[in-house]
């Protein structure tokens, strides 16, 4: 005799006991941390009842859905309450720079719960994005909480404008030889100017978690290295089939990496931005000490060269650069509403430099601008045929080597983009962002229209 399949029989699903409701809050750190460890580890062992994402049914997936809203809740409301305590601990009052990834893994262990640990992270990782419960959501409500505080804000923004060990590293040889291959990105100094060469090539430079390492290493030491003035971006020559032998700035964010499951919010969503991205506007926070006053940052100017177009993440950093020349063909986009994800800062710097008619027109109509228009024209300074792109990128290079440069681009941040500003927005961008990496229909988009592709536009 065999036991019968309870599915073919009719049987009734076995399901795991309903999580409880979420424990309020009382303030004091240690219980609040150990009912949420408590809660979250009764919302994994919901989760695991219900068995992997894409096997559960529409009535099992609810349930998760249940689950994380009630941790979630509880996660927003600990870290309403105690986020400044648990930053000055897991910082040594602030004494200690970490990234953003080594803040949160340091948070896992800290409170377990709160945010993934490395074991969840690494499921995570190993299927494609529409597979996965979520959890880079459980690091932007950490996120979020310590980036709208000030002081605790301010220091994270200030430690992730601190140079790379990579970089430290790699300096040396740098300084020695005037050129790396890092990768996917070429430097190489020339003239008192660091041309950061953009050489992903087989996918129009599209960016993935790699380029965004390789790019803020290239940054850093072009910051670092004291016979450079200026840094200047351009595009490689492709080998992508469509442009093969073309230069191309860049195509934005690889939305079949997306697909797959191998953009990470840590690392390039949250990271870009506060990292090479920050550092192209502020430069590099120095070691405090009578050796580096009175400069609180190691700042450079920036151009860059821009040839086909810059999509997304390549208009993103045009917006924050000094000097911009771009090929007579060129164009520029960022297609928000068409990817489902927050642009970066584009939010925040397009609208001061466009307006805000033509801001919404690009960010949610996706509006395309030419070069060579008027709307065009707000984003370069300067259009040139296209086989003189380079020689017109080196002489705007050359006209930012002027001494008054660095003091008054400082000056003009100031002005434009105040630190405060700054860190407001990248609270909610961090939050938001973790959202919308896990809506639907973004999940939606990037299986339908990229799983099947080389995962770039053009």
């Amino acid at each position: 005799m065999t036991t019968a399949d309870p599915v073919r029989t009719g049987a009734p699903e076995r399901t795991p006991a309903a999580l409880p409701d979420p424990p309020v809050p009382t303030g004091d750190f240690r219980a609040d941390s150990a009912a949420l460890t408590g809660h979250a580890e009764r919302g994994e062992e919901v989760l695991a009842g219900l068995g992997p994402k894409p096997d559960r049914s529409p009535e099992q997936q609810a349930r998760a859905d249940a689950v994380h809203r009630s941790c979630r809740w509880l996660r927003a409301r600990f870290m309403a309450a105690h986020a400044t305590r648990l930053y000055d601990e897991l910082t040594a009052g602030r004494t200690v720079p970490l990234r953003i990834g080594e803040l949160a893994q340091a948070a896992a262990d800290r409170v377990p719960g709160l945010v993934p640990d490395k074991a969840q992270l690494a499921a995570e990782a190993a299927g494609p994005q529409a597979h996965k419960e979520g959890r880079e959501i459980d690091q932007a409500i950490f996120f979020r909480a310590v980036l709208s505080l000030p002081g605790p804000g301010a220091h994270l923004l200030e430690s992730m404008r601190r140079p790379t060990a990579r970089a430290v590293s790699l300096l040396p040889e740098f300084r020695r030889q005037g050129s790396l291959d890092l990768g996917a990105v070429r430097v190489a100094r020339r003239d008192g100017v660091a041309y950061v060469t953009l050489a992903n090539t087989h996918c129009l430079n599209a960016e993935d978690n790699g380029l965004t390492v390789d790019l803020e290493t290239a940054v850093d030491l072009a910051l670092l290295d004291d016979d450079v003035r200026v840094g200047a971006l351009r595009g490689a020559e492709m080998t992508h089939p469509r442009y093969a032998g073309r230069r191309v700035f860049s195509a934005g964010i690889n939305l079949k990496h997306l697909h797959q499951g191998l953009i990470s919010y840590v690392d390039f969503l949250l990271g870009r931005e506060l990292g090479y991205i920050s550092k192209l506007v502020r430069g590099l926070v120095p070691k405090d000490g009578p050796a580096a006053w009175p400069n609180l940052s190691v700042q450079k100017p920036w151009a860059a060269g821009v040839d086909a177009f810059a999509i997304g993440g390549g208009m993103q950093v045009l917006l924050v650069l000094d000097r911009v020349v771009a090929g007579a063909d060129a164009w520029f986009s960022l297609p928000a509403a068409q990817e489902g994800i927050v642009p970066g800062a584009g939010n925040l710097r397009l609208t001061r430099i466009t307006g805000a008619r033509t801001a919404r027109r690009v960010l949610l109509g996706g509006q395309r601008l030419r070069a060579s228009s008027a709307e065009g024209l707000l984003i370069c300074d300067e259009v040139v045929e296209p086989q003189d792109v380079g020689a017109a990128l080196e002489r705007g290079a050359a006209e930012l080597a002027a001494d008054a440069v660095v003091g008054n681009r400082r000056m003009l941040h100031v002005a434009e983009e105040p630190e405060e500003a700054f860190r407001g927005y990248m609270a909610e961008f961090a939050f938001t962002q973790g959202l919308r990496l896990y809506s639907e229909d973004v999940l939606a988009k990037v299986g339908r229209s990229w799983s099947g592709t080389d995962g770039v536009r053009g």
